[in-house]
């Protein structure tokens, strides 16, 4: 076998590998020997035909395919392992046959999408946005109260209009431009005001209405919405309330929060809930200016992405909701079929967020190459010595039983943590209010 190589169009590598005459009659008779099985022919068993009455019954191209998939597997991997210093194959390649003659061994031709070069003019010295969130009292609040729920009990009413918290029992029906659509209907549904469930505007919509009554809620979906042909759109819900429950709490005293929430007393748990509250806004503001960062950076970077890359990351989003749909009992399939929509259609809505996040993976692996940033092993070794601790073993005692995928995590880990550190003091956060210069931001955003 020997092959050649080159460039391309959209960042794709030409390979032209030609088979001698031996190789390919290897690859046919490994081919009949799998597919032999598969013909009949008056007169034999089935999978007992001689090669050379199968060719002559059926035509020599009957094992054609499969000698081409067995050319292609047994020395593709090896020319990817040989070609891993100039390109990295980053999706199936296209194989075409360029030549075959009898005698003369076949020619393969396999476009390979491979990862592409990316130019950023810019990545420090740039006006970046940084995020940060703050815990109030009412977030706090809010926490007890989800405490408090756990032990409340439903109780009917009727003598006063629907407020937040309650769960109201619902008949609604949208529509718009006056059509109704797939999904707006629905008869007898419980929903808690308050909780977001629906589309911005319309639980607040709801709230003041009494058993009985009926209201028109005006709303406007999301521009981001996941069905395409509601994004953006106003819409009409004839809405009727059929019942109001309100849930009765039971009273917050230091014996209630010993008993369900393992804290001495109330001041206690409060206080906990807050500096668990703060830890998480805090991760979230690092975790949003991270996004900010890499973001600004990506208006200053440009790349020939392959068609392959930005299917395969749609293929991890489709999946990703499937998953979520599995958890409330629905397929993925059904759920199409209810909105109405092809899958087609469906995947086309994350393309433009799926180019985002390849260019943005792209632009953070160009940086830490710039950059040279690694991680040694003591490095390593000092952040499996905090889990270790947390488990109460020693170091040698945890890494006996380490997965190896656990140490490219952290040593990922580490690396970008250098690198929005580096980030983050070569370029000007800002808040909402003045500017704030050379504050480091630190790691969340991984490698993938």
């Amino acid at each position: 076998m020997k092959y050649t190589q080159a460039a391309g169009e959209k960042s794709t590598v030409k390979l032209t590998i030609t088979f001698s005459e031996e190789e390919w009659q290897d690859a046919l008779n490994k081919s009949y020997l799998k597919v032999r099985g598969k013909y009949s022919v008056p007169g034999f068993r089935k999978g007992k035909v001689p090669k050379p009455v199968l060719e002559n019954y059926y035509g020599k191209s009957v094992l054609f395919e499969e000698a081409f998939n067995v050319l292609y597997s047994a020395h593709y991997p090896d020319i990817l392992d040989k070609e891993k210093e100039n390109f990295t194959a980053v999706g199936e390649p296209s194989l075409e046959v360029e030549d075959m003659k009898e005698g003369e061994g076949v020619v393969l031709g396999a476009i390979v999408p491979v990862k592409p070069e990316v130019t950023v003019d810019a990545y420090t010295g740039l006006k970046i946005k940084k995020f940060e969130y703050n815990v109030s009292d009412a977030d706090v609040d809010a926490e007890v109260r989800k405490l408090l729920e756990r032990d409340a009990k439903d109780n009917e009413v009727s003598d006063r209009p629907c407020k937040l918290n309650d769960t109201v029992n619902i008949d609604f029906s949208g529509s718009v431009d006056g059509e109704k659509f797939p999904g707006g209907t629905a008869d007898g549904y419980d929903l808690v005001l308050g909780s977001g469930s629906f589309i911005p505007g319309f639980e607040d919509g709801v709230v003041g209405l009494k058993v009985g009554e009926s209201k028109d809620v005006n709303v406007k979906f999301p521009d981001d919405y996941s069905a395409e042909n509601l994004k953006g759109k106003d819409a009409v819900f004839t809405v009727k309330l059929n019942k109001i429950t309100e849930k009765l709490l039971p009273e917050l005293t230091d014996e209630y929060v010993k008993n369900h929430a393992g804290a001495a007393t109330v001041e206690e748990y409060k206080k906990t809930t807050r500096e668990r509250l703060e830890k998480n806004a805090e991760s979230r503001g690092r975790d949003e200016t991270e996004n900010s960062i890499i973001s600004e950076i990506c208006k200053h970077a440009k790349a020939e992405i392959p068609d392959a890359m930005i299917e395969s990351e749609i293929d991890r989003a489709v999946q990703d909701f499937g998953y979520r749909l599995m958890y409330q009992g629905l397929k993925l399939d059904d759920y199409l079929k209810y909105m109405g929509i092809s899958m087609n259609d469906f995947r086309a809505q994350y393309k433009e967020s799926a180019e985002k996040r390849v260019l943005s993976q792209l632009v953070i692996d160009k940086i830490v190459r710039d950059k040279n940033f690694t991680a040694d092993e003591k490095e390593i070794d000092k952040k499996i010595e905090e889990q270790a601790k947390s488990v109460d073993k020693t170091l040698a005692e945890y890494k006996k039983n380490i997965d190896p995928r656990q140490i490219e995590y952290i040593k990922n880990d580490i690396i970008i943590t250098k690198l929005f550190d580096f980030l983050g003091s070569e370029n000007e956060l800002y808040t909402e209010g003045e500017p704030v210069k050379k504050t480091a931001a630190k790691k969340t955003v991984k490698k993938q």
